[in-house]
């Protein structure tokens, strides 16, 4: 074991971050005891930048820049993050060390007037920061209001708190590591709006460092990480960004591994779907595949259009 005795996790300061890098704190002083543990707060660009839709300003990649610049100038060993905000290809000498069993990865519908989103009446306004759910909304509900919802999980509970939407979607498991699993309205079935790449995941970054690879390993889910790879290949191979409106989820279902992909325009009016099963020790090969068939029934086209009128 390296001479290592002090271990320092670069994080967010939204208080889902700090929540989650509490927790790898806490995982690892069990695991390693003795050894300390301590936190190092940064405030990213997609924190400071509050006003515009993220697909707009460069993406989630914005919320982990800097925490891998802290990494690579010796300021921090490792960062902790929800994986739905990792862009599918990772820096050069970075790698993810280890991920934690994976909480609920749904979507959580939240309103103070409506049951579910079935009772939804048409034109309700709905808000979302998400291409993903955008489409997938939009899809299922042409008739509904979309409109863009940006900042932390207070701020937004407090705009629907005011009356400024009628329901708002956010995932359901940073709500309930916060202690608000009691505002969800409605869990959305996947098959109605199927999750982000790596929803409900918190993954461990950090240097290719053997030394403190070997520190993490002990927080590492296995079954999880099968599901991970098979969800962030298929984003690498349709060459998507977090803020595309790609899905995808993979769960271990009789022995084997399904896993379920969405390609849609964010106006709904396009959306390609398809699955695949296969043994979970191929879990990226099955992730690629299933972008490849994809691919190959037109969302390459489509996810083509959309990155040259992003620029």
């Amino acid at each position: 074991m390296s001479p290592m005795q002090h271990l320092r996790i670069a994080t967010r300061r939204s208080a889902l971050a700090l929540w989650q890098a509490n927790h790898v704190a806490s995982l690892l002083r069990t695991a390693h005891p003795g050894v300390e543990v301590s936190l190092v707060p940064i405030v990213t660009t997609g924190d400071r930048i509050q006003d515009r839709p993220l697909s707009e300003v460069g993406g989630k990649g914005l919320f982990i820049k800097e925490l891998e610049v802290a990494m690579a100038a010796g300021e921090a060993e490792l960062a902790v993050h929800s994986m739905k905000d990792v862009p599918a290809a990772l820096p050069d000498g970075f790698v993810i060390a280890a991920v934690l069993p994976r909480a609920d990865p749904r979507d959580a519908f939240l309103s103070r007037r409506f049951p579910n989103f079935a009772a939804l009446p048409q034109g309700a306004r709905v808000g979302t920061s998400s291409q993903r759910r955008q489409s997938i909304l939009r899809a299922r509900r042409p008739d509904l209001t979309i409109i863009p919802l940006r900042g932390n999980v207070d701020t937004r509970l407090r705009k629907l708190d005011d009356g400024e939407f009628d329901a708002i979607i956010l995932a359901a498991a940073g709500l309930i590591r916060l202690g608000l699993g009691e505002r969800i309205t409605e869990h959305l079935d996947t098959e109605l709006s199927l999750p982000a790449v790596g929803q409900g995941i918190v993954g461990i970054e950090c240097r290719d460092d053997p030394a403190i690879l070997r520190w993490l390993a002990p927080l590492d889910h296995g079954p999880t990480l099968e599901c991970l790879k098979a969800e962030r290949a298929l984003a690498a191979r349709l060459e998507g960004s977090c803020t595309s409106p790609i899905a995808a989820f993979a769960q271990h279902v009789a022995g084997a591994m399904e896993v379920q992909g969405y390609v849609g325009a964010p106006d709904g009016s396009r959306s390609f779907s398809d699955r695949v099963t296969g043994p979970a020790s191929q879990a990226a090969a099955l992730g690629t595949a299933l972008a490849d068939r994809l691919l190959a029934a037109g969302a390459g086209e489509l996810l083509a259009a959309l990155r040259e009128k992003a620029g």
